[in-house]
């Protein structure tokens, strides 16, 4: 091999290590550039949010923040709407996902057409459903109400739920529930004993992914809830009105809406890279 095909060659394989690195980087700073830009504009004054170049350097203010939390309308009702819709509808998205999910026990004919068409039904845009909810609701006296939103988020989250579970089960060799029944377990015992302490890792990113969704959603929130069961997003939507937006006060929300859920999945880190990997191992 020549020279000239020799440096080649090796200038390739240097391409080739340092391209999914570059990528990592672009990504990386895709990702995090308007989170520190939130960030540093919710502590700006609103004269220097928009001056170009940046300010990097500047005097903090946590004025916006002061305004969100003790102001004439504060954040923390929002945060605890929030809280109370998100957390409900997970551990019932959950302890419902976990008992559906183990089908994959049961042997009958069409089963895997079953699960897709229980999946199936999380693709339908939340746009289709939200009027004949609203008249059903209504009717129901569901609306302005926790447990209207709470079985909205659930009934979204639980397909996703059921497929997720269904597929940790899987990864549980049936072996090892049809041992404990032979030792005189019951099937509910070899189920809560044994199979159910394998798949909390997959409990857990299951949990954490519904209540994600929970959060952040606007559109059920927007629809079904008045000023008192308001969630945190709806607040957000709020500040944006006829004669400008509040853009310190958005700057501000934002980071309050992002920071519980970073900090969550800095607590549970563990069960969601565990749990969303377990999928994906072989016994």
């Amino acid at each position: 091999m020549s020279n000239a095909a020799a440096h080649q060659t090796s200038f390739q394989d240097r391409i080739q290590q340092i391209a999914p690195y570059a990528i990592l980087v672009l990504f990386a700073l895709w990702t995090l550039v308007p989170i520190v830009w939130m960030l540093i504009s919710s502590l700006k004054i609103r004269t220097s949010m928009f001056t170009m170049p940046p300010d990097l350097i500047f005097d903090p203010t946590l004025r916006y923040y002061q305004e969100l939390l003790f102001g004439a309308n504060p954040l923390t009702k929002y945060l605890m709407n929030s809280a109370i819709v998100s957390v409900s509808s997970a551990v019932i998205a959950v302890s419902l996902g976990t008992l559906g999910g183990t089908d994959s026990r049961i042997e009958m004919s069409g089963k895997k057409h079953l699960a897709f068409w229980i999946i199936s039904t999380r693709m339908a845009p939340i746009a289709v459903v939200i009027v004949p909810l609203f008249f059903i609701y209504n009717f129901l006296g569901l609306l302005n109400t926790y447990l209207g939103l709470i079985i909205a988020y659930t009934t979204f989250n639980l397909p996703f739920a059921i497929w997720l579970m269904r597929s940790f089960f899987d990864e549980i060799p049936e072996e090892l529930e049809e041992a404990a029944q032979i030792d005189g377990a019951t099937r509910w015992q070899a189920f809560y004993k044994v199979a159910l302490p394998l798949v909390l890792p997959g409990m857990g990113a299951t949990a954490i992914i519904s209540i994600v969704f929970a959060w952040n959603d606007f559109l059920f929130a927007l629809i079904f809830t008045n000023s008192e069961t308001q969630t945190i997003p709806v607040a957000a939507a709020q500040l944006v009105t006829q004669t400008g937006t509040l853009w310190g006060q958005v700057m501000a929300i934002g980071v309050v809406i992002l920071l519980p859920m970073v900090l969550f999945g800095m607590i549970v880190k563990n069960y969601l890279v565990s749990g969303l990997t377990m999928g994906a191992m072989k016994q």
